[in-house]
């Protein structure tokens, strides 16, 4: 894709079916005889036009609103044509059509095309210029696809906080900061001869320490965006019956899960994506987990497969009991069973939910969140629990959106800062290893905004975007 960003491309740039507008952008160079075509006059930059869209003959296709972006002040940083017209799917296949074929066709006289090699956009195409024309870093780029699929108001708000360029401008002051301490370093190492104590003198640990502050606050804000973005896998286990489908149907406000006094009920995994302070919380319900000599049937045993396989993937695992039948021997010899095969499964987190509190008392000494499916009791100490499990502090003001790369760059950052501060405290016979710790931080900041990033990387990012974004 990379190599053929010099071609005019053009896409349906609104989500694929009906709606009341629907928009067709083109970005490319020299776009006023392909706007000539197609609206058949000259358009006012950056003037919203109602026109009649025309067919090679003439004849109106359907009317709308037409606006021209001249480069360099438009999104993709090129020309820009947009037609803005009713948002039926035909509509605007045809205004696609259209638009390929006027620029195949000669201007005027002409025998040259109007638009050579205009084509269709790939997936992010349009984004992509933007990033490499400078409209956009890659952590901006990226969130735009965040914005677009934003799941919770939070994560809208703080998508939109980082489209705007505050997450950038956090990572660009930390770049500035260790580049001008690496400047000083490598100034030192080219001028050996100086009877100047380098570290005292240029206050070396202070900015570190200083640096590394910013730079966990930064890595805190990180942690707290890619909850935001991608939230937390909860899943539901425990033994058949306790009340894992109550307990979903509770969290999610909505009867989800069919509830029955029969055990084993749930045959399949059932999922539902909840919101807790604005963090997404994917809760999955699951088969009762029993051992292999009392599964009933094939279906079950499937069921109970597959509860294993989720629990693998789970950040969190609630494990339920009922305090019905708690102390009963069956029970808790089940449960041992369980909690035996959860260690060899999964490293995740687990919650021991204790349920039914409505029916049977909770024990005094009990290590566990105690909650009623059934009449909601304890049920905000266990959304609290859940985001205390998964790292989370609140919502801080102005806080932005970020990815689990942007997490891992940031902490390679703050290690190779905390290698910079144990060679500084070697004195200036370390000095060469300090300044390759500090490039090395800085590469691992450039990263996050796209100073630093592969073109296998780029397509890749590019690539899960909307073909019109």
């Amino acid at each position: 894709m990379l190599a053929r960003l010099t071609d005019p491309i053009v896409a349906v740039a609104t989500a694929p079916g009906r709606g009341a507008v629907g928009i067709v952008r083109v970005s490319g160079r020299a776009l006023g005889s392909l706007s000539q075509a197609l609206c058949g006059r000259a358009l006012q930059p950056r003037h919203a036009t109602r026109v009649a869209f025309l067919a090679a003959d003439a004849t109106p296709i359907d009317q709308g609103l037409a606006l021209h972006f001249p480069a360099p002040a438009s999104y993709t940083g090129e020309d820009v044509l947009e037609l803005h017209a009713h948002g039926g799917a035909v509509v605007l296949q045809l205004l696609l059509a259209r638009c390929l074929e006027a620029a195949a066709q000669p201007a005027g006289d002409g025998t040259a095309p109007r638009l050579p090699g205009l084509r269709l956009a790939e997936p992010g195409e349009f984004t992509t210029r933007a990033f490499l024309n400078g409209k956009l870093d890659l952590a901006q780029a990226e969130a735009v696809a965040d914005l677009i699929d934003a799941g919770t108001e939070a994560a809208a708000r703080s998508a939109a906080r980082s489209l705007q360029g505050e997450f950038s401008r956090e990572i660009n002051a930390l770049s500035r900061a260790i580049v001008e301490l690496r400047t000083l370093v490598e100034a030192t190492l080219d001028f050996p001869d100086e009877e100047i104590d380098f570290l005292q003198r240029a206050d070396a640990l202070g900015r570190l320490d200083r640096i590394g502050a910013r730079l966990r606050a930064v890595l805190a804000g990180a942690r707290r965006g890619a909850l935001l973005r991608e939230g937390i896998h909860v899943v539901l286990a425990g033994q058949p019956n306790v009340g894992k489908s109550s307990l979903l149907n509770a969290l999610a406000g909505a009867e989800l899960a069919i509830v029955t006094p029969i055990a084993g009920t749930t045959r399949d995994k059932i999922g539902q994506t909840i919101q807790i302070e604005g963090v997404p919380v994917h809760v999955v319900d699951t088969a009762g987990l029993r051992a292999p000599e009392d599964v009933r049937d094939e279906v079950e045993r499937i069921g109970i497969q597959r509860t294993w396989d989720e629990i693998t993937r789970a950040d969190v695992v609630l494990l339920l009991q009922d305090l019905t039948c708690i102390d009963q021997p069956a029970t808790r010899a089940a449960q041992a069973a369980i909690e035996a095969q959860l260690q060899r499964h999964t490293e995740a987190p687990r919650l021991r939910v204790l349920n039914k509190c409505d029916v049977a008392p909770a024990p005094r000494d009990a290590d566990a969140i105690v909650v009623s499916a059934l009449t909601g009791d304890g049920l905000e100490h266990l959304r609290q629990a859940l985001l205390h499990q998964a790292g989370w502090q609140g919502a801080a003001e102005g806080g932005f959106i970020a990815r689990t790369r942007h997490v891992e760059a940031l902490r390679r950052a703050a290690e190779h800062l905390d290698g910079a501060g144990d060679h500084a405290r070697c004195g200036d016979a370390a000095l060469e290893l300090l300044a390759e710790e500090l490039r090395l931080a800085h590469e691992a900041l450039g990263a996050i905004t796209g100073a630093f990033t592969s073109d296998d990387l780029l397509g890749e990012i590019f690539g899960r975007f909307c073909i019109g974004k």
